[in-house]
């Protein structure tokens, strides 16, 4: 037997030869954490060195691409007997959730917690990777005996950097303007970060507000992962302006109302050991203020509503934090104090979740063992009807990415709320629907994004405050309280392709038809539509219905392209084999509209527009419609070469020259010669005056000498009577409009402001608000008085051409589905 000794001779030397195998960071990069930017591939490099160092610790995982081809990836770290069962720990967990297929099998309840760490998501916060490397190093340092302890009871996993492309646009930004020496000076250059700016993705969307909705790639592969562990602790590190100390959980009112006591208390907990080690330090923090917990779409909210704790970690820095910076306090902040808050609390988690990991366990148990007993929330079966297959297809989508089960119901004799007229009534079945049970594993979050009404217990909300699945994707929607018999026999129908020799007929009834129609234009095949409703055959045609025929396009094979196009988008087309109507036009009728050939588009980019608006539009076009779209910077709009395009998007931002006589005559002899403009949201207000716009005044009744005396106390809410974070109005819409085909005679839309225009005496009031518009979310009482008898959506012929004013966003971070084909209608036919 070998001496205690020679044992601990042996003990020594393999932690001496470890140490020197994994490297810090600072010995890998060259220079000390927060002394320099790390590039992201630095950044993949040292953790896959580590993990070579410590196969039995670290396991890495690539779980994806950026659209500019950088790795995703995932670092999972526990003890070496934890990382030896792995996958049965990963198994074990979703069991415990009941989202396996073999929940029958056996259950180890007291099995390692798994804290789940999510840096870098948006990409000009960039302090939190670099804190990244010090966790890593941490966990994995041999003389830390301490992170040893943590590890034998819990899984650590690390997202080293959620958004590569924002974080490398601005660290190669950063490093192209800085000199030989950092300057703290706040309006030196190195802190005056350019449009569009490393918050966003490539296509300049904000992941941070994506979980829920997965419209983009970054998200999409990394929720496979998230749901494939549902973790029950989650951090998502952020930074704030230089300014500010600090923020940490417990998170600010409003909570949603299925938040538990538990996940409440132990945001507390949690905080107040990240307190303990702040107050060591005389660090500076705040806590319940700002970041509240309700829309279901963020990096704390969605783990919350998925059993986590999770939690908004937020340093002070942001782009304008540079290496060095000095805050109003006239203190210097340094990157290398941003990383080691970042990193202080990130440890200070692991531990918390490591000392009651028994709790944290049984926990997580009880909320999906509720959950799939149907204790969560007043409705207990919500069913979504609709007679188009492709719009309940866009809500299936939603619900599988979601991990949310759904189904059908046979037994069709049941009342529930109508959202569509807010009444308690008898269902009426559509043609096609799904359902979805509230008892299920995935029933909070089921609630959060199908219930008809959010409550709001605090109005000064952090984003919009209503959401509901029904109003964003325009499908007629039930909830109902009593627990319905939900069975998996969803059949859904198939697109057959059909011989033609003198046309076909495309139903114009989603977004999935305007899918078709971009693909046909594409293809140069020339495209008609109707104008007014007819009837063929047996078969009644609305407005919009898409119509190819073999005149006008013996050039091309226009049969086969448009077979091929409506099996792509799941689309099924009808012969025509005349001209002559049953009813209604005939084809060669002036109310039958010709689109001669392929619209050719613009979208004002660059400064003055928002970064995050014009990525709406360009990854429209790029990623679902699949549409050429060519991106002008709106600071050359004076000298662009605008014959070469029919249509000139102008999205939401302050382009300064749209308000200026000159740009505005530019503009009017384009779309006079047969251009079309199409502008969003804050593009109407500037341009408003020069083109005959007015914005419905604010007529306040409020009188009195003592109106504008305000308690100082109140500042912070006093706002609120002016607010509109976020609600949903249902609009009047003119379906006999082009910019209305596809329609009801009505459209939810997402209100986040109070701008309504006059009504237009010389153009089509095609989206107006009436009285008693609004539906659900938070709307001051000032607002709501305000929003009635006005216009929203509209066009206006002039000359040649028209502009057509989209003043709320249809397109709203792309997952309003509901208006994607509203905003395709105002591309290809509106002022046809």
């Amino acid at each position: 037997m070998k001496s205690l000794l020679s044992i601990l001779v042996v003990l020594v030397l393999s932690i001496s030869v470890t140490a020197q195998n994994v490297p810090s960071p600072e010995t890998y990069l060259g220079y000390k954490v927060g002394t320099r930017y790390t590039r992201h591939h630095k950044i993949v490099e040292y953790f896959n060195t580590v993990a070579k160092a410590r196969p039995d610790m670290v396991k890495i995982e690539s779980y994806g691409q950026t659209n500019e081809g950088r790795e995703l990836m995932l670092a999972f770290v526990s003890s070496p007997e934890n990382m030896q069962r792995l996958e049965a720990i990963r198994l074990n967990n979703l069991r415990i959730a009941g989202t396996t297929k073999d929940r029958a099998a056996p259950i180890v309840e007291n099995a390692p917690a798994i804290v789940w760490l999510s840096y870098n998501v948006h990409g000009n916060e960039p302090s939190s990777s670099e804190a990244a490397l010090l966790m890593i190093h941490a966990l994995l340092d041999p003389s830390n005996s301490t992170t040893k302890e943590w590890l034998k009871n819990t899984v650590v996993v690390i997202d080293p950097c959620i958004n590569p492309d924002g974080r490398d646009r601005y660290v190669n930004w950063f490093n192209s303007v800085v000199g030989k020496e950092m300057n703290a000076e706040p309006s030196s250059r190195e802190h005056a970060e350019p449009w569009p700016g490393g918050r966003s993705n490539h296509y300049n969307f904000d992941l941070n507000r994506d979980w829920a909705w997965q419209t983009q790639v970054e998200t999409q592969q990394r929720l496979k992962k998230y749901n494939a562990w549902l973790p029950q602790v989650h951090v998502d590190f952020h930074e704030q302006g230089y300014n500010e100390p600090y923020y940490f959980a417990p998170a600010a009112e409003p909570f949603h109302e299925v938040i538990t006591p538990w996940q409440r208390d132990f945001q507390v907990l949690i905080g107040r050991n990240n307190a303990s080690y702040f107050d060591k330090n005389g660090w500076l923090f705040f806590t319940k203020e700002r970041f509240d917990l309700l829309y279901p779409s963020y990096g704390d909210t969605y783990p919350v509503y998925n059993g986590a704790i999770g939690m908004t970690y937020e340093q002070g820095g942001h782009s304008r934090g540079g290496l060095a910076v000095v805050n109003e306090d006239g203190d210097t902040l340094t990157l290398v104090d941003r990383a080691t808050h970042h990193f202080t609390t990130g440890l200070s988690t692991v531990e918390t979740a490591s000392k009651h990991q028994q709790k944290l366990m049984n926990e997580f148990k009880k909320y999906f063992d509720d959950s799939r007993t149907g204790k969560i929330g007043e409705y207990k079966t919500y069913v979504l009807t609709s007679k188009d297959q492709n719009k309940l297809n866009a809500v299936i989508k939603l619900l599988d990415q979601n991990g949310i089960e759904w189904g059908t119901v046979s037994n069709k004799n049941f009342s529930g709320f109508n959202y569509f007229t807010g009444k308690q009534e008898a269902f009426a079945d559509e043609g096609l629907h799904i359902a979805v049970s509230a008892a299920q594993p995935k029933a909070v979050l089921a609630k959060v994004l199908l219930e008809p009404r959010t409550v709001v217990t605090d109005s000064n909300t952090y984003d919009i405050t209503t959401w509901s699945v029904p109003y964003a994707y325009g499908v007629k929607g039930y909830a109902i309280k009593e627990r319905l018999d939900v069975s998996n026999d969803w059949k859904p129908t198939t697109v057959t392709p059909v011989n033609a020799s003198y046309g076909l007929l495309i139903p114009y009834t989603s977004f999935n038809s305007a899918k078709v129609l971009a693909e046909l234009l594409k293809q140069n095949v020339k495209v008609r539509f109707a104008e007014k409703p007819f009837k063929y055959g047996t078969k009644n045609y609305e407005r919009g219905t898409l119509i190819v025929l073999k005149t006008s396009n013996a050039s091309v094979n226009w049969a086969a392209i448009t077979n091929a196009a409506c099996i792509k988008h799941n689309v099924q087309a009808d012969v025509v084999e005349t001209g002559f109507m049953d009813q209604g036009s005939d084809m060669g009728s002036p109310d039958v509209k010709m689109i001669s050939s392929a619209p050719k588009v613009a979208l004002l980019t660059g400064e003055g527009t928002s970064s995050l608006g014009a990525g709406e539009v360009w990854h429209f076009f790029d990623k679902q419609l699949d549409y050429p779209l060519t991106l002008i910077n709106a600071n050359d709009i004076g000298r662009a070469n605008l014959k070469n395009f029919n249509v000139l998007i102008v999205p939401d931002g302050f382009i300064r020259a749209l308000s200026e006589k000159a740009t505005s005559d530019r503009l009017k002899d384009f779309v006079r010669s047969g251009g079309k403009i199409v502008a969003l949201e804050n593009a109407v207000s500037l341009m408003a005056s020069e083109w005959g716009l007015k914005q419905k005044t604010d007529k306040d009744d409020e009188k009195g000498e003592y109106l504008d005396v305000k308690k100082y106390g109140d500042r912070e809410r006093s706002y609120l009577p002016n607010s509109i974070p976020g609600a949903i109005y249902k609009m009047d819409l003119d379906n006999t409009h082009p910019l209305g085909f596809g329609y009801p005679d009505f459209y939810y839309t997402l209100k986040q402001d109070a701008t309504l225009y006059e009504f237009m005496k010389g153009g089509w009031n095609v989206g107006v608000l009436k009285k008693d518009a609004y539906v659900t979310g938070f709307a001051g009482y000032k607002v709501k008085s305000k929003l009635k008898d006005g216009m929203l959506f509209g066009v206006q012929d002039m000359g040649g051409g028209s502009v057509v004013y989209l003043s709320d966003n249809p397109l709203f971070r792309n997952f309003w589905e509901n208006g994607k084909l509203l905003f395709t209608n105002a591309v290809f036919l509106a002022g046809q």
